[in-house]
């Protein structure tokens, strides 16, 4: 297979991302904001120019918690992140089930009481690093719905696919998928 990858601008940073199997007909380009200071930063940016009012930030755990964490250092606004276990610390935690495209199995992603009540009452932005087939936004939106918050608006750095022909979300490019 070697070391195929799909080349792209990103918030103007030019970045090579690894072409990944997903099954017999279709390759992913992998994109992973961890350990990319300078492009979490400048794609922060690019999104809170895009994106409504809104008084906190909620992400899916995990790759899009740098994004979440930058979005909120720079708009001064607070975040919480949907976990994929319940924790010991969380008390009356509220959850879905999610099933996504770079995942195998089944997911629930959960937020606790102190959590929720964050949420209660406030706009809040859906923030993710890759929006594909809409599992997991979907999941955070019930997620938003059930805490009371009333939805802001669902952003991401990328929306993968046919996502990019959604009017329901706010990105920054389109990422395509790749026939084999």
């Amino acid at each position: 297979m070697g070391n195929r990858t799909y080349s792209m601008e990103i918030a103007g940073l030019k970045r090579e991302l690894p072409l990944c199997d997903i099954n017999d007909s279709i390759d992913i380009a992998a994109f992973i904001i961890f350990g990319d200071v300078e492009l979490t930063v400048a794609a922060s940016g690019e999104l809170l120019k895009k994106v409504p009012e809104f008084d906190v930030i909620i992400t899916p755990e995990a790759k899009s918690i740098p994004l979440a964490y930058e979005m909120s250092r720079q708009s001064g606004k607070p975040y919480v992140v949907a976990r994929k276990n319940i924790k010991l610390y969380m008390r009356n935690p509220v959850g879905v089930s999610v099933k996504s495209i770079t995942t195998k199995d089944e997911q629930k992603l959960y937020i606790s009481e102190s959590e929720a009540d964050k949420l209660k009452d406030r706009r809040v932005l859906i923030v993710d690093d890759v929006i594909s087939t809409g599992e997991s936004l979907h999941a955070v939106q019930e997620l938003v719905k059930l805490a009371g918050g009333e939805l802001a608006a669902s952003c991401a750095v990328l929306a993968e696919g046919d996502a990019a022909n959604r009017h329901d979300i706010i990105f920054l490019e389109p990422l395509p998928l790749f026939s084999k």
